[in-house]
């Protein structure tokens, strides 16, 4: 059943580099919404647009109808639905909950079964599309859980994404999130080579990314991240130090129904690498730094 929207108060926790973002089109949707995040000065915008700060997960658990969860690592969504004052102790009976996380399989079918023994909604709706994706409101949104708690959630997944999939029960979304994100890695390698290649040959790597991006070479991450690499824009859209949790998690899953990844070893391999060497708040496509002449020394010594 859909909860009208004047009659919804979504409660919103975790507000980083897309969590922000959604938020924001939440409120410009039309939706009231109360927020939390640990610090609350990345609350400002989202407060002087009429959102409400709450002071606490329990604060904003206890009188939210809705509860949308967007924050860092599995560790932190544990803490946010299992800890003392947390999401599933402190939620309304009948309440949703969505965790917009991507994070394990199996804490998301942790999450449901306690959320079901407390007459809660579960969902996991695990997003991609960058910080582009969340600004513009054109989010992947993959959704495992009950089809009855989907569709009544989906007028709000509306104002959030455009491709908008239910996946099937409990941890089908995590488990989608991991076949992007295992696409993802291998992509972001063949970006790389293809514009250090057109460097070095000589080529205007601008000029050759027009002719490749609209072939068959075409992919999200070559339109939208190989110009940043190109403008050693290495901002984030999406951190270094989220992707390899991101792939850790695709790894040990990969590994435990014996599926052989060798392209995504070697994107852990490369981006463990540059974790190293201090770039785990950029952007994924700082990758580029370990094919990008300017910057390529600092990684010849564990090369040779």
């Amino acid at each position: 059943m859909i909860i009208a929207k004047e009659n919804t108060l979504i409660g919103f926790i975790g507000l980083g580099v897309m969590g922000k973002s959604m938020a924001l089109n939440l409120i410009r949707a039309g939706y009231q919404l109360m927020v939390y995040n640990r610090t609350q000065d990345k609350a400002s915008e989202l407060l002087e647009a009429g959102a409400i700060w709450a002071e606490s997960v329990r604060e904003l658990a206890q009188v939210s109808n809705v509860v949308i969860t967007m924050v860092g690592l599995p560790s932190d969504v544990e803490e946010v639905y299992f800890g003392d004052g947390g999401i599933l102790a402190c939620a309304q009976s009948d309440a949703y909950v969505i965790d917009m996380t991507t994070s394990q399989p199996t804490l998301a079918q942790q999450i449901y079964n306690t959320a079901l023994e407390k007459g809660i909604h579960s969902l996991d709706a695990p997003v991609s599309g960058g910080d582009v994706g969340a600004r513009n409101g054109e989010l992947s949104i993959m959704v495992g859980g009950d089809v009855d708690a989907f569709n009544a959630m989906l007028p709000i997944f509306n104002e959030l994404g455009t491709n908008i999939v239910f996946q099937g029960k409990s941890g089908s979304g995590q488990h989608t999130k991991m076949s992007n994100q295992i696409a993802i890695a291998s992509n972001m390698i063949g970006v790389c080579e293809a514009i250090a290649y057109a460097k070095r040959v000589g080529l205007d790597p601008r000029k050759a990314l027009q002719s490749i991006d609209k072939g068959a070479a075409g992919s999200w991450s070559l339109t939208n991240l190989a110009p940043r690499m190109i403008e050693h824009d290495y901002r984030p859209g999406f951190f270094i130090k989220h992707f390899l949790k991101d792939i850790k998690i695709a790894l040990e899953v990969s590994e435990s129904i014996d599926l052989y990844t060798p392209g995504l070893n070697l994107a852990f391999e490369l981006y463990e690498k540059l974790s190293e060497n201090g770039e785990d708040s950029s952007g994924t496509q700082a990758l580029f730094k370990m094919y990008d002449d300017q910057v390529y020394g600092q990684f010849e010594d564990d090369n040779e």
